[in-house]
């Protein structure tokens, strides 16, 4: 039988994941065990490059592991695992550090525009911090990344660090390749639907492990449109909001445009956003009771964390010891 091919994805614990985030992606994710062997990560050491509150990195780096495993992510079936639990990433990060090239980083955008919202907070490792992705992804040889357009560029420097590395010290990492995932719904903000759903606009934004009341209270007040005809109809440039409102409709149902326009063909907004609030619901209901579970049962959590990063840390460091034998480091 042919190995699977490997694929890596790190995920920051800096926000609560949302509805957005769901239909746009994690909901796919769960199919992807079949075919790829798949490593995924709560990057808790990048999140520090911005300050943070201790109590909630670590509540929300658990709960984002809760969260994932209730929404599909068999721990049985993909490696979990908490970044900082494996000390390979930062001993390699360190390695490459010394391996990608001043200009290089300094034309990150992603440090661009960090260092414009910190300007108090201007620090190395925000600078640095592309080098560390590099390791977090060459140290597991993947195959593929996931990447969204604003990660081109982190893929492009790593498979570049790892081409000069090689050209030194001949074949020791392999070149990944981008994976552009196969695209979930486009679900944009409640009360902004001209810009994707985020945590930066709470009051627009359906995290998952929200109370159905306050679900509920964010769709009644959901941005409609402001047409004197007030029907539900599917025209994204004419109606942003209802179709926005029609998308997620779709998207946890199941059903087509023509289907949801028949079904609340005369029925006005009144009766539409309601209805939206309790399919969201009802499709939430099961991932925010599954993770609620997890997160009381600790010895459970705290089994997986551990048996990722065994499992993570064997791959890892069979990576490093190549590297470090390559640049002429002393065995251990």
């Amino acid at each position: 039988m042919d190995e699977k091919k490997v694929m890596l994805s790190g995920i920051q614990p800096s926000g609560d994941l949302h509805l957005g985030n769901y239909l746009g992606a994690i909901k796919n994710w769960g199919a992807r065990a079949e075919e790829f062997d798949c490593y995924y990560f709560m990057a808790d050491m990048h999140t520090i490059t911005v300050r943070q509150n201790p109590a909630d990195l670590r509540r929300r780096t658990l709960e984002q592991l809760a969260q994932y495993i209730a929404c599909g992510l068999d721990p049985e079936k993909n490696t979990l695992f908490i970044q900082s639990h494996v000390p390979a990433h930062a001993e390699l990060g360190w390695v490459l550090n010394c391996y990608t090239m001043f200009g290089e980083l300094s034309r990150m955008t992603q440090f661009k525009d960090k260092a414009a919202k910190h300007k108090d907070n201007i620090n190395g490792g925000l600078f640095t911090y592309p080098a560390l992705m590099a390791a977090d992804i060459l140290l597991y040889q993947p195959d593929y990344v996931p990447v969204g357009e604003d990660q081109k560029q982190h893929c492009e420097l790593t498979r570049d660090v790892a081409q000069r590395f090689n050209h030194i010290y001949g074949d020791v990492f392999k070149i990944p390749e981008p994976y552009i995932p196969k695209a979930g719904a486009r679900i944009m903000g409640l009360s902004a639907p001209e810009s994707k759903m985020s945590k930066s606009m709470p009051e627009g934004c359906v995290f998952l492990m929200e109370k159905p009341e306050d679900i509920q209270r964010k769709f009644k007040r959901a941005v409609t449109d402001s047409d004197t005809e007030r029907c539900v109809r599917y025209d994204p440039a004419a109606k942003p909001g209802v179709s926005n409102l029609m998308n997620i409709y779709a998207a946890v149902t199941g059903k087509t445009m023509p289907e949801i326009e028949a079904e609340f063909d005369g029925q006005g907004y009144g009766k539409f956003k309601p209805a939206v609030g309790d399919a969201v619901i009802e499709c939430l209901r099961p991932i925010r009771e599954e993770a609620s579970r997890i997160l009381q049962d600790k010895a459970y959590l705290e089994s997986v964390y551990k048996a990722g990063a065994e499992k993570a840390s064997y791959v890892a460091n069979k990576t490093l010891r190549k590297v470090y034998k390559k640049i002429g480091f002393v065995a251990r």
